[in-house]
């Protein structure tokens, strides 16, 4: 068997990807060699959930617990591994051979409730699973290389989140179908997508009873798919009123302006509907068949 701290230090010597990991002092006095030594203990530490006590007792390294825990606190964060990541990720999608392993357009996300302290700020009651914690959201590419993952409250939207992982994912992947369950379906996200050059498809648990909408009140409808249509057609006039609102929403998001948990809350807030929702739910009839 190979040990797993063997993995990382190989992919570190291919790849050098804990040069990404930059200090937040003011300079640096410690040789690379050793801040690399101690960086690669400390992201076993934290990738394996064993902890940098025990990485610090429990090795022949000749590393203390005192400096493994100020390489965490100075060269961690955030970030820095969103970069080393990226290099890891990129270097992977680079060595495929496209002929064996495809061209990895396809991207599928889902989240998973961890238990957390209450201290923690975000730490919340999730009603669907019960108990306190977190939701860790991933994305993870067609060949299960994850290209992004982000923490969220439990009452966050799993929309909001699907759509920063496609936007914000920060590696060489290229997304064009991204696939969810069912708490990824809204007619949001799937106008969004539309605007956005991604296609949703999410499991749509209550397909049975999803109806398509007439393109104009006139058009005739064959006999074996009238119980699927309903009489009502698509409003065009409000989309093309509400259009521009609808570009410059999908513009902020790309431009990152604007976080898309503030946009759709929006419009999924109560209350009368917001004009460009209404627009929306035009659109998404126009586009993705469902009224």
């Amino acid at each position: 068997m190979i040990d797993l701290l063997d993995f990382l230090k190989e992919s570190d010597f291919v790849m050098n990807f804990t040069d990404d990991f930059s200090t937040v002092a003011t300079r640096e006095n410690t040789p690379r060699e050793v801040i690399r030594k101690r960086l690669l203990l400390v992201l076993y530490a934290l990738g394996t959930n064993i902890g940098i006590k025990r990485v610090a007792d429990g090795g022949r390294h000749g590393e203390s617990e005192a400096a493994l825990r100020a390489t965490r606190y100075l060269f961690v964060n955030r970030d820095n591994l969103r970069k080393a990541i990226a290099t890891l990720v990129n270097a992977t999608l680079r060595a495929r051979d496209e002929a064996w392993w495809g061209t990895g357009t396809a991207c599928a996300s889902d989240s998973k409730k961890f238990g957390s302290w209450s201290s923690n700020l975000m730490t919340e009651y999730h009603v669907r699973y019960g108990g306190h914690g977190v939701m860790i959201y991933w994305h993870v590419e067609r060949k299960s290389v994850c290209v992004y993952s982000q923490l969220k409250s439990c009452s966050a939207s799993e929309v909001s989140a699907m759509i920063e992982g496609v936007l914000r994912h920060c590696t060489d992947a290229a997304i064009d179908r991204q696939y969810t369950d069912t708490h990824g379906q809204s007619l949001v996200g799937f106008a969004f997508a539309h605007l956005l050059g991604f296609k949703l498809l999410p499991r749509m648990k209550n397909i049975a009873h999803q109806k398509m909408a007439r393109a104009d009140p006139g058009d005739a409808v064959p006999a074996c798919l009238a119980p699927m249509v309903t009489e009502r057609a698509i409003d065009w006039e409000l989309i093309a009123q509400q259009y521009d609102q609808m570009v410059k929403y999908a513009t902020a998001l790309k431009l990152r302006t604007a976080e898309a948990e503030q946009v759709l809350r929006r419009f999924t807030r109560g209350g009368p509907k917001h004009p460009t929702y209404r627009a929306i739910e035009e659109g998404c009839s126009s586009f993705s068949g469902t009224g």
